[in-house]
């Protein structure tokens, strides 16, 4: 399936605005818990990380704990992390780490001991005898969650009647598939807790507007604007890119100037430093080669062939295959998806970045954040990463995303001063934004963009 975003110019085009209860109600922050995190898919992990019968790992929703765990070698299920008996969750998370996770055959509930199997069932009830009647198979085991598995990540959904995963997630589902998303690993993975609201902190990268003014060294290596389009419930942003060069609308990019392979090349070595995002050593190694390889005078789409060809190459020959997609396809699918409500792929054919964002409690001045790169690696030599916890200020973030976190706080307060009327996205390249609370709304029953006047 293809879509063409040419067609989806006209959704969410007019210039709107946006309340801003979304982000700074409390009675707006309580209210999401049933009616939105109750209702949607949302991203918990990776298969990789349940691979054995029997691994698990914890993901919290505000109120709401949940268990996944692998209970056949094919069959993963989640369950609410509480016990039958008398309410204690049966996995704590430690303290400081984003979640648990281990393997084990039973789940044994640290207040009374009452145990559960992987298949959920009520396996011992500590002194059973003294409950005459009342007791049964059915009250007694633990409450099913919806899982699924898409792109190499697990999914749940809290509402029983939801529809499915694949349905849900179209039309990025079906643009993303050929980029086989779940042969990628994790490089690294990072997590803390930013003083904003949650939409505050995703929307800060669904859009490309802001690089200019937040991200100005960039600009020494091309132009870094670009669209955003409403696809339904998702969205997704690319680069402008002059006719012929669809894949440049894409991650793996070229760097402008005079000349193409230098700026390439200064381009990679910049992001590669300072962001440690959004390329791979391979990349970076090819992009240096191509003033070498390459005569001056080269044009920029041969220069763009040549570069992603050559790391294709040099890739294959140490067992990392990537996919092979058609360029027009690379264009339309974009730099990144937006899946709602609060999760971003920033995908290429051998490396991606991802976000995620989840209130902090009932606070909607707070949020979890987390960031995540993935890329391709030979069979067997994939690195074992963990969840860091790691703060703003920290040099491991380097120096081009604590740029946009320096955004973050401040846009949270400016959202509550009496001189704020509310956001006013850019119809062209923040219509994912735009797209975001429009959905909302659909969820909450208010806050949908309003026509600007």
């Amino acid at each position: 399936m293809t879509v063409d975003n040419s067609k989806e110019t006209e959704a969410l085009s007019e210039p709107l605005t946006i309340g801003v209860e979304a982000y700074i109600s409390e009675e707006y922050a309580r209210a999401e818990r049933d009616k939105l995190w109750a209702k949607v898919w949302q991203q918990v992990g990776r298969v990789e990380e349940i691979p054995k019968v029997g691994d698990f790992l914890t993901y919290d929703i505000l109120d709401d704990s949940l268990i996944v765990v692998r209970t056949a070698p094919d069959t993963i299920r989640a369950y609410y992390n509480v016990c039958s008996h008398r309410g204690r969750p049966l996995v704590d998370v430690p303290a400081g780490a984003r979640n648990a996770c281990g393997r084990g055959r039973q789940f044994i509930c640290g207040f009374h001991g009452w145990r559960y199997n992987l298949e959920g069932q009520c396996t011992h009830i500590t002194e059973r005898e003294d409950w005459p009647s009342g007791l049964t198979e059915q009250n007694t085991r633990l409450a099913d969650v919806k899982v699924d598995t898409w792109g190499g990540w697990i999914w749940i959904n809290m509402d029983p009647d939801c529809e499915p995963l694949r349905d849900y997630l179209e039309p990025a589902a079906s643009l993303l598939d050929p980029f086989q998303l779940h042969n990628m690993r994790v490089r690294w993975r990072r997590w803390l807790v930013f003083d904003c609201n949650w939409k505050v902190a995703l929307e800060a990268f669904m859009e490309t507007y802001h690089v200019p003014g937040t991200h100005p060294e960039f600009m020494n290596f091309g132009d870094f604007l670009g669209w955003a389009k409403a696809q339904g419930t998702h969205s997704n942003i690319g680069y402008d890119a002059p006719k012929g060069l669809d894949e440049n609308q894409a991650k793996l990019r070229l760097g402008a100037g005079a000349d193409p392979r230098v700026s390439t090349a200064e381009l990679q070595n910049f992001t590669w430093e300072h962001a440690n995002t959004n390329t791979t050593q391979t990349l970076v190694d090819a992009a240096q080669r191509l003033v070498d390889e390459l005569p001056e005078g080269t044009s920029s789409g041969e220069v763009l062939k040549h570069w992603l060809d050559s790391a294709r190459q040099d890739d294959a020959k140490r067992g990392v295959v990537w996919p092979t997609v058609d360029p027009v396809h690379v264009g339309k699918s974009g730099t990144a998806w937006q899946i709602f409500p609060n999760f971003q792929i920033g995908h290429a054919l051998n490396n991606m970045l991802c976000y995620s964002a989840r209130p902090y409690g009932y606070d909607p001045d707070k949020c979890y954040f987390e960031a995540a790169v993935y890329e391709l690696y030979p069979p067997g030599e994939e690195p074992k990463t963990e969840w860091e916890y790691t703060p703003v200020g920290d040099p491991a973030w380097r120096t081009v995303l604590p740029q946009d976190f320096s955004n973050m706080a401040a846009v949270q307060k400016g959202m509550k001063a009496r001189g704020f009327s509310g956001p006013k996205p850019n119809p062209y390249r923040e219509r994912s934004v735009a797209n975001l609370h429009r959905n909302l709304a659909r969820y909450m029953g208010t806050g949908a963009p309003r026509d600007l006047t």
